[in-house]
């Protein structure tokens, strides 16, 4: 009787150990451009999923005042997670908001043209300013690939249209990484 509790016990062991060496790493990144690559000196410390919209805004020209054009104002959307869960949001700064109350503000280092030519571009960021001791609180870089969508509408815009604002819908996985080996 003492044995077979044993080797229950030593079988249940073996399989979470199994199961253990089976789940996911959170450390491995996208396979991107050269120019997107993050430095061997980071870890990739959460990867997420977002969707919403991106936010142009019908403006005259800056090189014509003349003529008008859909310029970028900001993103708006919720980032979720492998389960589905929303984690947190993302808007302009371009700001991520972690429902835990970390943040990490960006700035553009790098960009690629996105493997759909409808889709906004890849970008590599890193990051202007954090707060907060949660998921995004140590955050050094930031990657935005797999994007969908997103980009200004076509055919421009009007004088009629001044002032008028546009929201296209994306998605994007951005993937966050923290300081160290």
């Amino acid at each position: 009787m003492k044995t077979q509790g044993i080797a229950a016990i030593g079988s249940a062991l073996l399989v979470a150990l199994l199961a253990g060496c089976d789940t996911p790493k959170v450390g491995t990144g996208p396979k991107v451009p050269d120019n997107l690559r993050i430095p061997a000196m980071q870890r990739l410390s959460l990867k997420t999923r977002a969707t919403g919209v991106q936010i142009y805004d019908c403006e005259p020209g800056k090189d014509d005042p003349a003529r008008f054009e859909w310029v970028f104002r900001a993103p708006e959307a919720k980032l979720i997670d492998a389960a589905g869960r929303r984690i947190g949001k993302h808007y302009a700064g371009p700001t991520w908001e972690s429902n835990d109350g970390s943040q990490v503000v960006g700035e553009v280092k790098a960009r690629d043209d996105a493997p759909d030519v409808n889709a906004i571009p890849w970008l590599l960021m890193s990051a202007k300013s954090t707060s907060g001791a949660g998921v995004l609180g140590q955050t050094v870089a930031i990657q935005r690939v797999q994007t969908v969508g997103g980009k200004a509408p076509v055919g421009g815009c009007s004088e009629a249209q001044a002032g008028k604002e546009a929201r296209v819908p994306y998605s994007a996985a951005y993937y966050f990484y923290v300081a160290g080996p």
